[in-house]
């Protein structure tokens, strides 16, 4: 039962906190005209999107980052070094997302930081986690114990952790392309890794994962079609490193693959695309990342939502079966 209390408050603390700094943010960002500079390469109705406030990930990340600092402060949740770890790839990747959001308003275009900077950064703090998480007695062995899995590691985990940190946080990114929809399918998302969190073991992480969820559903309400705010860079990022955290801190990273499913599908996309161009001289997919192909065939914007949601939900049920008896 206490459980359950810790969960309901972390998930309404995250929520009135992000849907009131939302009342906040959104018309500041309009008047300072934080905008969003839309890509020439997408269709007309993205085009008529051009302005809209971004680094809305501010509106889940702040609530998050002081809720979890209050709720331990307060001896409701415990200060681990895997909270700690959490927390700092939160905070850091956010961090990177908001300087190319900063430096791409600046420069009135939708180009901010440059790949290699980028990935510098992220490597960066790849690493501060690595060295965080072995100070703290950290397992490097890729474990898998219905499968029969032990491989030891060392110090090669930490290519895992750089691999998983930056394809988790770019697959997010690279989903973030319609109203809601790396919004929702990260809540969704991050309701599975709290419930295996917390069935595991791992309750500073289930706690957060779910002040995040709370978070997340706040900042729906001013990201849903239409978007009075997109979350950029500053939010995408973050998202995804954190999940790819969690997922590693948990020994969830085949998990990982089965939640963040849709996220994968949307990866592979690209790849798929640039790899089929450049072998047969032609596209597979009228556009990508996918939910811009399904916009090219005459989709809704709101019908392709739904569908990747209910799509990231069951991928999610699935995954928590997964997960739990991993």
């Amino acid at each position: 039962m206490l459980l359950l209390t810790k969960a309901i408050v972390a998930i309404m603390l995250g929520f009135l906190s992000s849907a009131l700094l939302g009342l906040f943010l959104v018309p500041l960002f309009k008047k300072l005209r934080i905008g969003q500079k839309i890509s020439i390469f997408v269709g007309e109705a993205h085009r008529k999107k051009e302005g809209t406030p971004t680094m809305g990930g501010l509106i889940f990340i702040i609530p998050t980052v002081l809720a979890t600092i209050y709720l331990i402060l307060s001896n409701r949740i415990t200060y681990t070094s895997n909270l700690g770890i959490v927390l700092l790839v939160f905070i850091g990747y956010a961090c990177i997302g908001f300087l190319d959001d900063f430096l791409s308003i600046r420069k009135g275009n939708n180009e901010g930081l440059t790949t290699y900077q980028k990935l510098f950064m992220q490597v960066l703090i790849a690493i501060g986690f690595f060295y965080i998480y072995m100070r703290s007695g950290g397992q490097t062995a890729w474990v898998v114990g219905t499968l029969g899995i032990d491989i030891e590691l060392g110090w090669l985990y930490g290519l895992c952790i750089l691999f998983v940190l930056v394809g988790a946080s770019n697959a997010v990114n690279l989903t973030d392309g319609l109203d809601g929809l790396a919004g929702g399918l990260s809540a969704i998302a991050f309701i599975a890794f709290s419930l295996i969190s917390l069935t595991v073991g791992f309750e500073d992480i289930g706690i957060f994962s779910l002040i995040l969820v709370g978070s997340l559903l706040g900042f729906l309400i001013y990201n849903t079609h239409p978007a009075k705010i997109i979350m950029g860079d500053t939010g995408s990022l973050a998202l995804g490193a954190v999940m790819g955290a969690i997922a590693i801190l948990t020994h969830r990273e085949l998990t990982l693959l089965v939640v963040a499913s849709i996220f994968v599908i949307e990866t592979l996309s690209v790849i798929i695309q640039v790899f089929w161009v450049q072998v047969f001289k032609k596209k597979l997919f009228l556009m990508t990342p996918i939910h811009h192909h399904f916009e090219k065939l005459g989709w809704q914007e709101t019908d392709i939502v739904k569908l990747f949601w209910v799509g990231g939900l069951i991928l999610a049920m699935a995954g928590i079966i997964f997960g739990v008896w991993l």
